[in-house]
């Protein structure tokens, strides 16, 4: 039976996340729905991981398998034509029958968008979360070593996170800001937590804020206390870039 795997991007502001759901429109739900059109089978679609309500992806990958003589060309074309104008599978091919789309992941690399000016944007509103007060970056930048290696993140965790264990490798992690008053927070890991990355990015912009230190922030991921941690910063700034195998 072939296996295909499938790139897929997305705007995430319309669904309920990746996962399927049995009441609301999530990613999955949308191309398994149009996997079932174009074969008339009920496909379940492997993603790398979850993503959130409201967050976006360049790159999500998933794979699956189906007895079919479709070719990869099909399935693209086909799936593009059925889908919803903001989900577009930018490739498919067939890959090693032993490929996973979740189990087989090395790394995943996410960035975060803030906008840090006075003024709001009208257009990409939907794309960046809006801070008026101007941000410390190199405060930021201190408080970002402290992630850097293996750590246990239960500070940083969402309640019900489905997982065996809260410690995760982070390989890097940056921000930097850009020429038109944004933000962006680069972070690579082995893995991530429910609400990780944007429960990291709330308790950083506190830094920035001069709310907390760096070392407040050490102390806080240290504490493996959730309520010590800042806000969880809005989904519609994430961004999944790329998973890595």
């Amino acid at each position: 039976m072939p296996n295909f795997k499938i790139t897929i991007e997305y705007d995430g502001s319309a669904y309920h996340g990746w996962q399927r759901q049995a009441e609301d429109r999530t990613i999955q739900g949308e191309i398994e729905k149009a996997l079932m059109t174009m074969t008339g089978d009920r496909i379940t679609v492997i993603g790398s991981g979850r993503t959130d309500a409201g967050v976006h992806a360049l790159n999500q990958t998933a794979n699956f398998r189906c007895a079919t003589s479709l070719t990869p060309e099909v399935f693209l074309k086909g799936l593009n034509s059925l889908l919803p104008e903001d989900i577009v599978i930018t490739s498919c091919k067939v890959v090693p029958e032993k490929f996973h789309a979740r189990y087989d992941v090395k790394s995943k690399v996410y960035h975060y968008r803030i906008l840090n000016r006075l003024l709001p944007v009208a257009i990409f509103r939907q794309y960046a979360w809006h801070i008026r007060k101007k941000l410390d970056l190199s405060a930021i930048q201190e408080a970002l070593r402290w992630i850097i290696g293996s750590h246990d993140f239960k500070a940083f965790e969402g309640s019900g996170s489905p997982r065996a264990s809260s410690v995760r490798s982070i390989i890097n992690a940056d921000i930097v800001k850009t020429d038109d008053d944004y933000l962006v927070l680069k972070i690579e890991g082995d893995g991530f937590l429910k609400f990780m990355v944007r429960n990291i990015v709330g308790t950083l912009v506190d830094v920035g804020l001069d709310k907390i230190t760096s070392d407040d922030f050490k102390r806080i991921l240290v504490s493996k206390d959730r309520n010590l941690a800042g806000i969880t910063a809005p989904p519609h700034g994430l961004f999944l870039i790329e998973v890595k195998y």
